[in-house]
């Protein structure tokens, strides 16, 4: 039995606004994040879920306790839904990261991670399907919401061999299903 999973992006932060690398750094929503999770919580207002899960880091909590104020529905913490950490790339912007760290820079580019410390990609993807999947068998055959950020979404989207994978904006929404341990693309 599948257990489909509500993935949305954290609201808008000044470090979004300001193009940082956030990392696991814990920045907060800002005023338009905020407006963000409001107007989409009124989006989402007609779907039933049976629980909420959020990264701990605050943007992403913060939105998702915006998103579960009016069902009542508490929001479950879970560190497979973290940001990739970016080690010494957080707080920084590109153009700092281009002139600090070119040879990254250009890996980074590549679609590669360019930073040297912080986490692989490889290890990104391993923790964040197998938080999926640990979230789907929690609830077969229900419907969850859980609320991340970009990396973690653009990861669930390659694990289901999705090619179209779109820019992720802040409070952006896809559906995917876990299905016999696998992340399947729903929408």
């Amino acid at each position: 039995m599948a257990t489909t999973i509500v993935l949305v992006r954290h609201g808008e932060t000044d470090w979004n606004r300001d193009n940082r690398f956030q990392g696991h750094a814990d920045t907060p929503l800002n005023e338009a994040g905020r407006r963000q999770a409001r107007e989409l919580a009124a989006d989402l207002e007609a779907e039933r879920f049976a629980a909420v899960y959020s990264s701990p880091l605050r943007r992403a909590h913060e939105t998702a306790t915006i998103l579960a104020e009016r069902r009542g529905l508490p929001v479950r913490p879970s560190n497979a839904l973290k940001e990739v950490d970016v080690g010494s790339w957080s707080g920084l912007t590109r153009t700092e990261i281009e002139l600090r760290h070119p040879e990254g820079y250009r890996r980074w580019l590549g679609r590669e991670h360019g930073w040297d410390d912080g986490e692989t990609y490889e290890d990104l993807h391993a923790r964040v399907v197998a938080g999926l999947v640990e979230i789907g068998a929690k609830h077969p055959g229900e419907t969850v919401l859980a609320v991340t950020h970009g990396g973690p979404i653009r990861t669930a989207l390659s694990a289901t061999n999705a090619t179209d994978v779109p820019s992720i904006h802040n409070c952006f929404v896809v559906t995917i299903a876990v299905r016999d341990g696998k992340l399947e693309r729903v929408d």
